[in-house]
């Protein structure tokens, strides 16, 4: 599938981070900004990959992102992966929490730590990357946060109570973030996808018939990938949206 053809003459040169930019659905929406002309710098944890797209990406005329090593369940690296991004591509205009980590977990094998774990990675850099990159919006007069939930939590599907958590917390963040940011023009906005297929959902939890039967379920017949949410974000990260916040964007294929 391509990038969307849409042009949003606003947001080249602006700012945009990018959290678990290396693959899927993040790797989409650095190469989805970048094609707009932003700045775009992204946070992965994995050397390899990010490394790898920041290579493929170079070829493009449209430039090579900045890939900022670090790990988001570490608070004090984050805050200086923020640092190093501002230093690089100047202050943050627009910032997408994206990573995220969809571990299965039966009611009965949670522990308190694998617990903490989920929310170190799923929930807790929702809010501490939105305070880091805050001053920049000041700094702007503006700027968009669009936090990455999920369909997960409204399915009730029984392997996913820790991860479900988190992506009904992101939620309730999204909106406490947006009432306390407002009034300095700074937009706080929430995308939650669907069944998206990248390579790793492939690998770890997808299979054809699970595939199939989401599809059955959705009005769009047809597999949702990753480009398929670039749009959305685009979009809430332009002046398309100016007046826009609080609000939570479904792309689930029509599911819901």
């Amino acid at each position: 599938m391509a990038m969307p053809s849409a042009r949003f003459p606003d947001l080249k040169d602006r700012a945009v981070l990018i959290t678990g930019g290396s693959s899927g659905i993040g790797a989409a929406l650095v190469e989805g900004f970048l094609a707009q002309g932003s700045r775009v710098a992204f946070i992965d944890i994995d050397r390899t990959a990010g490394e790898a797209l920041v290579e493929r990406l170079a070829d493009n005329d449209t430039g090579a992102p900045v890939f900022i090593k670090a790990d988001l369940r570490d608070i004090d690296a984050m805050r200086l992966a923020v640092e190093q991004a501002v230093a690089a591509i100047g202050p943050i205009g627009v910032l997408i929490n994206n990573a995220a980590r969809d571990d299965r977990n039966l009611l009965e094998e949670v522990t308190p730590e694998t617990w903490d774990e989920s929310q170190a990675v799923n929930l807790r850099p929702h809010f501490f990357m939105a305070q880091a990159v805050a001053p920049s919006m000041r700094s702007l007069g503006h700027g968009s946060i669009i936090n990455f939930s999920s369909i997960a939590f409204m399915l009730n599907v029984g392997d996913l109570p820790v991860y479900s958590a988190a992506k009904a917390g992101i939620i309730g963040l999204t909106k406490s973030l947006a009432g306390h940011l407002g009034p300095e023009n700074i937009r706080v906005n929430a995308v939650l996808p669907g069944m998206v297929v990248t390579q790793r959902q492939k690998d770890l939890w997808l299979t054809d018939g699970s595939i199939k039967a989401m599809i059955e379920k959705q009005c769009l017949k047809r597999t949702l990938l990753a480009e398929d949410l670039v749009g959305p974000c685009l979009y809430l990260a332009s002046d398309c949206s100016q007046g826009m916040t609080a609000q939570t964007m479904i792309v689930d294929g029509g599911v819901f």
